[in-house]
């Protein structure tokens, strides 16, 4: 292998890693996201242990609000780890396949769309999570209609 040919290969299986860099910040994100759903839900199963009968339903109503908000980000936080996945293995691809001098525009093509099919679900449970983080506002000022979801 001459170095006329690897550092082009080189460079053309480096661009992706950029992504890589932005959703791992994303995840960082969303997993400071998570921990605080999980320090909220803990004070709030405090609150329903030791509370006031009023103080216990609103903690339960929270509770269900947040056990269900901690499974989304959870789900978004896999699905962006999965754009990672598939990015790394596109990374390889692209410099395995310039090595060897073979075409393989389909593998790369469909590595490059599983990465972000991924990254876009994942951006959509992130979005669903904020927009759930509202009613479990809405319980705790009371707002009508605060048990919908």
């Amino acid at each position: 292998m001459k170095l006329t040919t690897l550092v082009p290969a080189l460079q053309t299986a480096i661009g992706p890693v950029i992504v890589i860099s932005g959703v791992g910040l994303l995840i960082l994100s969303m997993t400071n996201r998570l921990g605080r759903i999980i320090d909220r839900a803990r004070l709030l199963a405090e609150k329903r242990r030791n509370g006031l009968p009023d103080d216990v339903r609103r903690a339960a109503a929270q509770l269900t609000i947040l056990s269900r908000r901690a499974k989304i980000v959870r789900n978004a936080i896999a699905f962006a780890s999965l754009c990672i996945l598939f990015t790394s293995v596109l990374i390889i691809t692209i410099f395995v396949m310039a090595l060897a001098g073979s075409d393989g525009a389909s593998v790369i093509a469909s590595l490059f769309i599983a990465a972000f099919v991924s990254l876009i679900i994942s951006l959509i449970s992130f979005l669903r999570d904020i927009n759930i983080s509202l009613t479990a506002l809405d319980v705790e000022i009371d707002l009508p209609g605060s048990t919908k979801s």
